[in-house]
């Protein structure tokens, strides 16, 4: 069985990220690990009376089973997902209501810290029919287009269309490289049935434009790279990926680490 985790500090935005997981493990047949990280081990026995209280709260077919563990989010969240195996990750990300302050660099922290591929929701709800209309930027990094196999095996769970944005570059040698990324999308969707749209936009302010274009075709999940994995303090700066993951129009946000995989390999349900 396929399993998610789902990081829990008792606020309203985790009980959002636990209805997510649910929602995606019911099309996918995955159980759900709801994992909260407490400081010292007399805090234990509480925390898990809270959890199982919050998971009889959600009607669902699913397995959900509450997870405490001692430690610290920052490095235990990605390490219990490395232990149970953990194809994907689900949290909330909040102002300063909650322990977890999981806001911007900190949420990218979490993320940095871990294996698996994350989605990380504000308050927006999702619909019981998952993730309809999923958006997908291809920037002109190499290892953008490892998002493609995680998002083709969500879009064909989901029967998801797929909405992909490149940057409209002025520059010649830029512009074909760009070209060659929508074909090579294309190519890639169309082998798989899955529907595609794709739209230049432009380079300057691409994260704006990127959220504009998610709001315009009503779309559910952004997916993103977390290009920054690798150096604490270029998280610390990613200002693209904070201000996906903590857009205005509270779109949830698929954040992928990049791996020393093929390019068509898939990290997540293989």
């Amino acid at each position: 069985m396929k399993t998610f985790i789902v990081a829990h500090d008792f606020s309203s935005v985790a009980d959002n990220a636990l209805q997510h997981a649910i929602t995606t493990a019911k099309y996918i047949n995955a159980q759900v690990l709801v994992l909260h990280v407490v400081s010292k081990q007399k805090e234990i026995d509480e925390a898990e009376a809270k959890l199982i209280k919050i998971i009889k709260g959600f009607e669902s077919e699913v397995t959900v089973t509450p997870k405490v563990r001692v430690g610290n989010i920052f490095e235990d969240i990605g390490e219990f997902a490395a232990e149970h195996h953990a194809e994907l990750i689900f949290m909330g990300t909040h102002g300063t209501k909650g322990w977890q302050h999981l806001t911007g660099s900190n949420a990218l922290k979490v993320v940095a810290n871990a294996n698996a591929p994350f989605i990380i929701v504000q308050n927006s709800q999702v619909k019981t029919t998952g993730y309809d209309d999923i958006v997908v930027p291809l920037d002109l990094h190499k290892e953008t287009k490892q998002k493609l196999a995680i998002v083709a095996d969500l879009a064909r769970y989901f029967n998801s269309r797929v909405h992909v944005v490149i940057p409209d570059e002025t520059d010649e040698f830029l512009r074909n490289k760009a070209n060659a990324n929508i074909q090579f999308a294309k190519k890639f969707f169309s082998e798989r049935d899955i529907e595609m749209t794709a739209k230049m936009v432009n380079p300057s302010g691409f994260d704006k434009e990127l959220v504009k274009h998610a709001v315009q075709t009503d779309s559910d999940l952004i997916a993103i790279m977390n290009l920054n994995k690798n150096s604490i303090f270029g998280v610390l700066s990613a200002n693209y990926e904070q201000y996906i993951i903590n857009n205005d129009a509270q779109i949830a946000t698929l954040i992928i680490n990049p791996v020393d995989t093929p390019y068509g390999s898939s990290v997540l349900f293989s």
